[in-house]
């Protein structure tokens, strides 16, 4: 069967052709590009149309936004990916050393990457090296148990000896990407996800807390007395003070940044839209700098531009926020610049993950 997507063997990520797998090099470093017959999702909701390329992907927009219902296309949208290059126009004349007719791209079948330290151990154990090197394939390079749980349960496959090979037919510049940041965009949604578990969490806890006022603020007005100590929860201060005291954990990176953002929102909490607008523009930010890094102009941000006044300039804490990405104020504090040695794609990652939170998240700053 014709390939229908490439697949990222070292995320996992289908893609829809070449162009997405270059895009997707860029971003992550991966070059690890195989052609599979699975088709790349389509999962199209149908209360807002919204096409959904993942189970994953369509669990959070229900989550986000309450609809529930949605149609699979992808036997609609499922055609064979095209991996051939483009023919050169009849004026050109062939590379030397390649005859008419011949493509630039090579295809060939190579030995999938695994995780060395993992395949020693598997050998070390008396594996064969063709069934470690399956096992770590199949079971996603996750750890040993895993590899050799794998291997147990395959043990009768007709081809467990068979060193598994997979076809590459892709550009030098798709194998030959530099890594540049090690977390996939799985991790980004868990990070993401439990970023607004958190913060539903606090809201809950605020709202028990105001009915809790609430509820003896009537019993005020009536004339009634205060609950009875007995109907309250006991004081924990015994508890206490058995507890061996502990050394207080410095806060996180991205505790920083969600604290900056929570306090930029409550100081403009009559004004979401200025809020909102703010928050999307220093992700445009960050997300220019993380896809052009080497680009100076996305790392350097005038103050009194005037796009940059409207949008955040009379915003507090919009300053704060860059330096956590780790922008620095220069000559005398006319321009933000973020030297390229100081950009970390983690840093980035987090802060990315934190402002679509602040955006997307209804119960964001409600503390």
């Amino acid at each position: 069967m014709a390939g229908l997507s490439l697949k990222c063997g070292d995320c996992g990520v289908l893609l829809k052709s070449v162009e997405e797998a270059q895009e997707h090099a860029e971003l992550t470093s991966h070059s690890n590009f195989s052609e599979s017959t699975e088709a790349v999702l389509n999962l199209v909701c149908t209360t807002c149309g919204k096409p959904c390329r993942s189970k994953t992907e369509s669990s959070l927009h229900k989550k986000r936004t309450g609809h529930s219902k949605f149609v699979d296309k992808t036997s609609d949208a499922a055609k064979p990916i095209s991996l051939e290059v483009p023919k050169p126009s009849a004026s050109a004349e062939p590379e030397e050393g390649v005859e008419a007719g011949e493509s630039s791209q090579s295809e060939e079948m190579v030995v999938p990457e695994v995780d060395k330290n993992l395949l020693g151990e598997l050998e070390a154990m008396g594996f064969p090296k063709a069934r470690a090197t399956r096992a770590l394939l199949y079971s996603g390079n996750v750890s040993l148990e895993v590899a050799v749980n794998w291997i147990v349960e395959h043990d009768n496959d007709p081809d467990i000896d068979e060193m598994p090979m997979e076809r590459i037919r892709a550009g030098k510049e798709l194998l030959e990407a530099k890594r540049i940041e090690e977390e996939n965009e799985r991790k980004r949604l868990l990070a993401l996800r439990k970023a607004e578990k958190e913060e539903e969490k606090r809201a809950r806890e605020k709202i028990r807390q105001k009915l809790e006022e609430d509820k003896a603020e009537r019993r005020r007005k009536l004339g009634l007395a205060p609950e009875e100590p007995a109907s309250v929860k006991p004081p924990t201060a015994v508890v206490e003070e058995k507890k061996i005291s502990l050394p207080v954990r410095p806060a996180t990176k991205a505790e920083r940044m969600r604290d900056c953002l929570r306090s930029l929102k409550q100081n403009h909490k009559d004004d979401d839209a200025k809020v909102k607008r703010a928050f999307q523009t220093l992700l445009t930010y960050v997300g220019n700098v993380a896809k052009n890094p080497n680009e100076e102009k996305f790392r350097k941000i005038r103050l009194n531009n005037p796009s940059f006044q409207e949008r955040v300039g009379s915003v507090e804490g919009r300053i704060e926020f860059l330096e956590l990405c780790g922008f620095e104020k220069i000559e005398g504090g006319e321009f933000l610049f973020l030297r390229r040695d100081k950009v970390g794609m983690p840093v980035l990652n987090t802060a990315g993950a934190e402002l679509n939170s602040a955006i997307v998240n209804p119960f964001f700053g409600v503390l």
